[in-house]
């Protein structure tokens, strides 16, 4: 499918590796949005699915992407021009590198779908490496930007393999960032927990708050709880 119609919002994904997913999409639907928020940025924004998600959830007046691979860039620039809140959205075509040699901003909000597969398997399709694999963001890079980027009360959310989860708070605490909440993701009842949602701050005295979320009870048969959460964006919830 070339074009992923949301409630407010269609994404174009025609050009790039990476389509609209689930992980995506639970992001978008879960960073937590604290009042007032100005800024926000997305961290390989991809089709620009999760920025355009915090369009809709915030009235954000800076809302800021950055995409590397080239195609997706474009991909993305074309997603924000024809939503209807393009005039607060804006893509680099930049890696984060770039925008951390020069910060010129501060973030309310920092959001980020990392790649996941640190392991050495990789695809022929360099794009859907860049896209899914650790190297090309590792998690260090990503923390240590957040530490520079964010304002004072900023939150950094991020979805990540719960196999990881561990490793990211060990790595966040090195740069002072902290977890504030954290959501567990199951597929069904029955499955593991697989990913996990994650709000981070500079805040060193608050305990998390750690629940537990089920996508499905059967297949394309939806628990109360994700039909809430996504209720605002996906068609038929």
């Amino acid at each position: 499918m070339s074009t992923f119609q949301f409630k407010q919002f269609s994404i174009n994904q025609d050009k790039t590796a990476m389509k609209v997913g689930t992980d995506g999409v639970l992001l978008g639907a879960w960073a937590p949005i604290t009042s007032p928020i100005y800024s926000i940025l997305d961290i390989g924004a991809g089709t620009g699915l999760i920025a355009l998600m915090l369009a809709q959830r915030s009235n954000a007046e800076q809302i800021d992407a950055i995409e590397i691979d080239d195609n997706a860039y474009l991909q993305c620039v074309e997603n924000f021009d024809q939503s209807p809140w393009t005039e607060r959205l804006f893509c680099y075509h930049a890696g984060l590198d770039e925008l951390i040699e020069d910060p010129e901003d501060e973030y309310d909000l920092i959001v980020c779908n990392p790649p996941f597969y640190s392991e050495d398997y990789k695809t022929p399709d360099e794009s859907r490496n860049t896209a899914r694999f650790q190297d090309s963001l590792p998690f260090e890079e990503l923390v240590e930007a957040a530490d520079l980027l964010l304002s004072e009360n900023g939150i950094l959310s991020v979805i990540i393999p719960f196999k990881e989860e561990e490793k990211f708070i060990k790595i966040a605490k090195d740069f002072e960032l902290y977890p504030q909440k954290i959501t567990h993701v199951k597929g069904t009842p029955e499955t593991e927990i697989k990913r996990s949602l994650m709000a981070f701050s500079r805040d060193e005295n608050s305990n998390p708050t750690i629940d537990e979320l089920i996508i499905e009870i059967s297949r394309h048969n939806y628990t109360e709880e994700y039909k809430e959460l996504t209720k605002d964006f996906y068609l038929k919830m």
